[in-house]
């Protein structure tokens, strides 16, 4: 169904648990929060609304991607329990655990800006429209750590063509779900974040083939706590830029403050490319610890500029990426 609303314009690596064990185990602690987690990890056993019938189609039928890294893939149990979530929390075991608060069926998408077709669409109306494919990324943290995905979802280029947008959108704008009472972080005193969480790229950024609309991780739906239902993955850059449980896309002609910019524009800059020759100012970006990883056994590795990615080197030519950052 399309809804139009006219516009106006740290882990122990000894063992790596095995996903069916995992989930077995979380159901034999009888954790208050595995239900949620586990309905939300598969949504439900049974399609029994339109959002799960489509994801389950979709996810049945996941086409390999030639966007792909061969690197070994980080465990499901570390994908899903060590997370930055900051609306459910700054620690990295709050997503997994509070996450299951937030309803994400049904969900939809708030288009706006300069765009021929600007409204309010379902998620099944936009997974109606795009194929799925399968897309083996690194997604890098700003505090030195990665992992290795395997996401499934859709080219960003492809959604965003969908909505036609003008030559006026220069810029493309994402917001996450402002709901503080599904989202407990957004309702904490403590917090230095200004909600809703905005964050943005250039055109040219989001319409890159390796810009990538996820629903799901290891061919399953998104688990709560990794973004769900609908979120972004940009893998060249860090990843507080891959925003999660996105509800509004703006196309813009000028660029906006994003959410980190406003809270320390001094550490986090607009363009957020990964690039070991710049320093944060509280640690060094030259080496990054791949998860798994642990205090005997740290999993360094040398971290790469563009995360690895120098096929976007393109977009920045020019640039002088030290006051680009």
């Amino acid at each position: 169904m399309l809804i139009r609303i006219p516009s106006s314009s740290h882990p122990s690596p000894s063992e790596i648990t095995p996903e069916s064990v995992y989930l077995n185990r979380r159901q034999f602690m009888g954790l208050s929060v595995s239900a949620g987690m586990l309905a939300t990890a598969g949504w439900a056993q049974a399609a029994q609304t339109p959002l799960q019938a489509a994801l389950q189609q979709k996810l049945s039928s996941v086409q390999k991607s030639p966007y792909r890294t061969d690197e070994k893939q980080t465990p499901f149990e570390h994908v899903t329990q060590y997370n930055n979530f900051y609306e459910f929390g700054y620690e990295k075991s709050d997503p997994a655990e509070y996450a299951h608060e937030m309803q994400v069926d049904p969900w939809s998408l708030e288009v706006s800006g300069h765009a021929a077709k600007t409204g309010v669409y379902t998620l099944e109306d936009i997974l109606s429209w795009m194929d799925i494919e399968e897309r083996i990324y690194r997604l890098r943290c700003v505090e030195a750590w990665s992992m290795v995905i395997p996401w499934v979802g859709f080219s960003l280029a492809s959604l965003i063509k969908r909505f036609e947008p003008g030559s006026k959108a220069k810029y493309v704008f994402f917001e996450t779900l402002h709901s503080p009472e599904q989202m407990r972080g957004q309702r904490s005193a403590f917090s230095s974040i200004e909600w809703p969480y905005v964050e943005g790229m250039r055109m040219d950024e989001a319409v890159h083939p390796l810009s990538f609309m996820a629903v799901g991780l290891y061919g399953k739906a998104l688990p709560n706590q990794n973004g769900a239902p609908l979120r972004l993955v940009v893998p060249w850059k860090y990843g507080f830029k891959s925003i999660k449980s996105i509800v509004k896309i703006r196309f813009l002609e000028e660029r906006l403050l994003t959410s980190w910019e406003k809270s320390a524009p001094s550490e986090y800059g607009f363009y957020s490319n990964v690039n070991p020759k710049v320093d944060h100012p509280r640690w060094s970006q030259k080496e990054e610890r791949r998860l798994p990883s642990s205090f005997f056994s740290p999993n360094r590795i040398p971290t790469k500029m563009f995360n690895g990615y120098p096929e976007v080197a393109g977009l920045y030519q020019g640039m002088d990426l030290r006051k680009y950052f």
